[in-house]
């Protein structure tokens, strides 16, 4: 089982906001997830990003892959 640190899209059309989720690599997009561990609103100026640190460097740690987005959006925050 491949677990990958994602985006998930919410929000109405045309107004996205994200919730980072660690989820197995073969569920869709916005399908089921295994735990929410942040957001990302990329509307807002400048875009906000909420994260448990704690949460990704532990599941980073037991071999998840974050995404390239989500890979820049956690090096922007200096967690990675």
């Amino acid at each position: 089982m491949m677990v990958k640190i994602r985006l998930r899209r919410m929000g109405a059309k045309k107004s996205p906001f994200y919730r980072i989720v660690v989820a197995d690599s073969r569920y869709p997009r916005d399908g089921r997830f295994i735990e929410e561990i942040g957001t990302y609103n990329p509307l807002t100026n400048p875009s906000t990003v909420n994260v448990d640190a704690d949460a990704v460097k532990t599941w980073i740690a037991k071999g998840a892959q974050p995404t390239d987005t989500v890979k820049a959006l956690l090096k922007k925050e200096g967690i990675l």
